[in-house]
């Protein structure tokens, strides 16, 4: 089971806006550029985050985009919840409907057991958590 590219570029993308937001949006080349993500790409990533409200597009001279709120106030869930479908391992744990076995199956406990533990991650980790363990890994802000 991966994470699709979407949820994985969509949170690069937006540690990329928290480390570089200050008193001027950030322009998507620039995100593009540093995290090695097409433009054509990012922007379909960003559309959902806006209409999320996570962050803000502004346009013009000395447009791009901006996070809504702080960086401790942005979990995982919400971003991964806008750009994936879902995180179930397996379709019954969503829908049990979809097996007959569901009622009884020992191995759909765990897959639920195991969406549970992802979905607490994602929900105690904020786009904070990520700018202070990139601090601590001892990355640099620009790496290209």
């Amino acid at each position: 089971m991966k994470l699709s590219t979407k949820a994985r570029y969509g949170t690069r993308a937006l540690l990329d806006i928290a480390l570089h937001q200050g008193e001027e949006p950030v322009p998507l080349k620039d995100i593009a550029q540093r995290e090695q993500i097409s433009l054509q790409y990012l922007e379909h990533l960003i559309s959902p985050l806006i209409e999320g409200g996570i962050i803000r597009s502004t346009r013009g001279i000395g447009g791009g985009v901006s996070l809504t709120r702080s960086p401790e106030e942005v979990k995982l869930s919400e971003v991964v919840g806008l750009l994936e479908s879902s995180l179930a391992p397996v379709k019954c744990v969503i829908d049990p409907a979809v097996c007959n076995r569901s009622e009884f199956c020992v191995t759909r406990d765990i897959w639920c057991e195991l969406k549970k533990a992802m979905d607490g991650v994602l929900e105690s980790t904020t786009l904070q958590d990520l700018i202070e363990r990139r601090q601590k890994k001892g990355q640099p802000m620009y790496y290209i």
